[in-house]
C-alpha cells in the first residue's frame, strides 16, 4: 500500500491545499493530512478546528475515491507520525522558488532523522493557486477583505466567526 503524509498548518485551508491533497490521492492509496499542532507559527484556529474544516471541505469536495483520505492532528516529529502509519512519502506542495527552497531543506533533514527511505514529492501548485498562502488569507480577512475566492464557504464562515476578525465584509 502506498501511503503519503501531506503536513502542514493548514490555518485555514485553502483551495490551494485542496488542489494538492486532490492531486496527491491519485499517486497513493492513503493519504494522512497531517495537521501540525506546534508549526512555529501563531494559529487563528485551534488543531480541532482545523481538523473539523478540513474534514468538512473533504466531505463536500470531489476526490478520488479509489485513495483513503485521513485527517489527523500531530504534535510530534514529521518522522514520527510517517512510522506510525507506514508512509513512504511525504508530500509537499510548492507554489515559488522560496517554497522549494525550504521544502528540499527540510526533507534532507526528514531523510537524516529517518532510518528507512522516504520519498519527498515536491507537486508545483497551479497557477491559479500560486499567490494563496493562509498567512495573507488571515492578513486579508483581519482588515476585512474578501477571501471567498481563497477558500471554501464553510471557512469564510468560521473566519467570520473569530474575535478579531472584521466580518462585515466578508
Amino acid at each position: 500500500m502506498r501511503i503519503g503524509i501531506y503536513p502542514g498548518s493548514f490555518d485555514p485551508i485553502t483551495f490551494g491545499h485542496l488542489d494538492i491533497i486532490r492531486r496527491a490521492a491519485k499517486l497513493a492509496d492513503r493519504i494522512i493530512v497531517g495537521v501540525a499542532a506546534h508549526s512555529g507559527k501563531s494559529a487563528l484556529f485551534s488543531v480541532d478546528e482545523r481538523i473539523k474544516l478540513l474534514n468538512t471541505a473533504l466531505e463536500q469536495g470531489d476526490f478520488p475515491k479509489d485513495c483513503e483520505i485521513i485527517v489527523e492532528g500531530f504534535d510530534t516529529l514529521l518522522i514520527d507520525l510517517m512510522q506510525k502509519h507506514k508512509a513512504q512519502m511525504v508530500v509537499r506542495g510548492v507554489r515559488q522558488y522560496s517554497d522549494f527552497e525550504y521544502e528540499a531543506q527540510m526533507s534532507a533533514l526528514n531523510a537524516k532523522l529517518s532510518d528507512y527511505d522516504i520519498e519527498t514529492i515536491f507537486l508545483a501548485a497551479n497557477a491559479e493557486y500560486q499567490s494563496i498562502a493562509s498567512r495573507f488569507i488571515k492578513q486579508v480577512a483581519e482588515l476585512g477583505g474578501d477571501v471567498s475566492p481563497f477558500v471554501p464557504k464553510h471557512v469564510v464562515e468560521a473566519l467570520g466567526n473569530i474575535q478579531g476578525i472584521n466580518s462585515t465584509k466578508l
